[in-house]
């Protein structure tokens, strides 16, 4: 599952400063996720570094973009197809 910044993000840019994928954007009035980037730092991380970063723990998982540990580990590898995952 992708995670999603909702209403309430103070624009401070921690969150995409520490993705790993890129998947982290400025948006009009708050950073924004892309679901197709998003791994929820699976192959980087054991959690999402958006959120563990996020002063007002704004990141959610974003219900709309559901995705198994493997679909995120397949997506990691596509994105990153030089790099070796770090499995948790």
């Amino acid at each position: 599952m992708s995670y999603r910044i909702p209403e309430g993000c103070i624009y401070c840019g921690n969150c995409e400063e520490e993705c790993p994928n890129d998947a982290v954007y400025e948006g009009d009035d708050k950073f924004e996720i892309d679901p197709e980037k998003c791994t929820e730092c699976v192959g980087f991380f054991d959690v999402p570094q958006c959120a563990a970063t996020c002063s007002v723990e704004i990141p959610e998982p974003d219900p709309d973009h559901q995705e198994t540990k493997e679909q995120l580990l397949e997506k990691f590898k596509k994105l990153h197809p030089d790099k070796e995952p770090v499995l948790f």
